[in-house]
């Protein structure tokens, strides 16, 4: 890329600052969506801001421009009532403490990257060793754990934000938005663009934790699942791919819909080294047009539809929480919220049969992912 654009593209993205107590109604053909802002903490005598987008249903979504944190998801069940089913904090201070990636933009590269390592023409760039010898979600201070530019949009907001050359041991300057839209069909659409001026990595998701009963209503066991994929991405004990197997015949086959416990507890190697659910499930190819995955929560009625053009998805149990207090009070413990990440394939910058993570200067990376909620036909 040639250095004047990279640097009208800089400057543009952060040239958005929103203004704090803001309360406007942006208005398309289709959707009415009410966008508020509120101050919700600092960090480093810079103020953090917490948006809140509400549809003509009365859903409401809030996201913060620190690390791009879903914090709140409110959706009706089947009796119109309203409840939270975004694990989370109520405060920043909490969210600045140590936490399983509660809602966050999760980057440079989501997942695992084995042995912290990986060469681009024949160069090998060096990453944290953030999860025992393996980078994890971006290394150390990864995406989730900076502050955003933001500006409103007329469906939700848009985060912008420069990944310096080097930022973890990632090469390139990388120029990335992240768009969070809502609907009034009460879809939650987020688009994630990136451009860089080094050759370098890009896979980036979403990590929020999802109890469709209601945050901190306990296990997540009983939920319905079903995802489009007749193949995964089995893992050793450190949770790093060793290639690509069929879910037929295997505690991984949610081709037909099933409650996520039948099988969580199964005497199978990879359950044992999941702890549970912690795999990449290799999508079909639905073009983002059919859902990748579809959970129902039967007691509530809560539907949620997962569309997307990322090749897979990690399915994870919440098998690592315990005794986290969430905003209700109550304690987040193992298997609390499940997490339905987008993403192209762990460890895939060191394994050539995975679909390809590099992004070269005058390429873009583009992704969408959409969170569907409804009512089931029970």
């Amino acid at each position: 890329m040639k250095t004047n654009l990279m640097i009208v593209l800089l400057l543009s993205l952060y040239s958005c600052q929103p203004k704090s107590e803001e309360k406007v109604m942006n208005t398309t053909e289709s959707n009415k969506i009410e966008i508020s802002t509120a101050e919700f903490g600092s960090l480093d005598n810079e103020k953090v801001q917490l948006y809140t987008l509400k549809n003509k249903n009365g859903m409401e979504v809030k996201i913060t421009n620190y690390g791009g944190i879903i914090t709140a998801i409110l959706v009706p069940d089947k009796d119109g009532k309203l409840d939270d089913i975004a694990l989370g904090f109520n405060n920043l201070d909490d969210y600045l403490k140590p936490n399983p990636y509660f809602g966050a933009i999760v980057g440079r590269y989501g997942n695992r990257i084995a042995d912290a390592k990986f060469s681009i023409d024949n160069k090998e760039y060096q990453l944290a060793a953030n999860n025992g010898k393996n980078s994890l979600h971006g290394g150390v201070r990864g995406f989730d754990k900076h502050i955003w530019d933001a500006k409103k949009t007329q469906t939700g907001i848009s985060l912008s934000r420069v990944s310096p050359d080097m930022e973890e041991g990632f090469p390139g300057n990388l120029s990335v938005t992240v768009d969070y839209a809502l609907s009034d069909d009460n879809t939650i659409t987020i688009s994630y663009q990136a451009v860089t001026d080094i050759p370098t990595i890009c896979n980036l998701t979403n990590h929020t934790y999802f109890n469709l009963a209601g945050e901190g209503s306990g296990s997540i066991a009983d939920h319905q699942l079903s995802i489009n994929a007749d193949n995964y991405n089995p893992v050793n004990q450190s949770l790093i791919p060793t290639g690509i197997s069929a879910v037929k015949d295997t505690p991984f086959d949610f081709t037909i819909m099933k409650k996520i416990g039948d099988n969580i507890n199964d005497d199978h190697l990879q359950i044992k080294n999941g702890g549970g659910y912690d795999h990449n499930w290799v999508l079909n190819d639905g073009n983002g047009q059919k859902p990748a995955a579809t959970v129902i929560e039967q007691l509530t009625g809560r539907k949620m539809e997962v569309f997307t053009t990322e090749p897979g998805v990690q399915f994870y149990t919440g098998n690592f929480l315990k005794d986290i207090k969430g905003k209700s009070g109550k304690t987040y413990n193992k298997r609390s919220g499940f997490c339905l990440e987008t993403q192209h394939f762990p460890d895939s910058p060191n394994q050539p049969d995975f679909p390809s993570t590099i992004l070269r200067p005058g390429d873009q990376y583009v992704s969408q992912t959409s969170y569907k909620f409804s009512i089931a036909k029970l």
